[in-house]
């Protein structure tokens, strides 16, 4: 499936708003010239701006479901036309998560797990890092694969960070391995951290619980 993925080109980059909606990306036309290639599953692009929350709002009110997509064609012109991390405003943030899975602790899948946390201080990194990690979520390159969840793209002003959350935290091995394979796909040789969200919940800082 990666192979298909990496060989499936690009159709032609379209200009976009630089704003991204919900209704941008629903609206975004899908064309494919060789015929749709199928993923293992669907997956969900969510957006999240968090740069005017208004007063009062709930952790989480600002988070929108952007688009599903399940062939190699959507994911690509989605990607090219709307889904970069250097295209956000500081304090925003895109996710990739499977189909049926909310960006939030509180979802069944994610309330006992955790995430690996890669910090980046230039948005090509952040980009390049961001897409090797699409690619191989939806190319099902981990072995541990039902274990994550999905993966979230933070923009902030001193520094930017990508976020691989997972299922089940308390499963060192699966995790370690997810880990090291999260590391050698983007291509990092500094320390990647483990923190469990329920750690995220009681204190900010959280220490971590794992590293690679």
């Amino acid at each position: 499936m990666s192979t298909e993925i990496a060989a499936a080109a690009p159709p032609p980059a379209v200009d976009t708003e630089e704003n991204i909606s919900e209704e941008a990306a629903a609206d975004t036309k899908i064309q494919a010239s060789s015929g749709p290639h199928k993923l293992e599953r669907k997956w969900t692009f969510w957006f999240d701006n968090q740069s005017k929350p208004k007063q009062g709002a709930a952790w989480g009110s600002s988070l929108r479901k952007a688009y599903t997509f399940e062939t190699v064609q959507e994911f690509w012109c989605l990607y090219d036309q709307v889904f970069k991390p250097s295209k956000l405003t500081p304090n925003a943030d895109f996710h990739l998560f499977r189909a049926g899975v909310e960006p939030k602790w509180e979802d069944p899948e994610c309330a006992s797990g955790g995430k690996w946390t890669v910090i980046s201080s230039r948005k090509a990194n952040l980009d390049t890092m961001w897409l090797e990690t699409l690619m191989a979520l939806i190319g099902e390159q981990f072995d541990e694969v039902d274990e994550i969840c999905g993966v979230v793209a933070s923009v902030r002003q001193r520094q930017d960070k990508l976020a691989l959350w997972t299922r089940n935290a308390a499963n060192e091995a699966a995790q370690m391995s997810i880990g090291r394979k999260w590391k050698e796909i983007i291509d990092v040789t500094d320390k990647m951290t483990y923190s469990f969200h329920d750690d995220s919940k009681r204190e900010r800082s959280a220490k971590p619980r794992y590293n690679v």
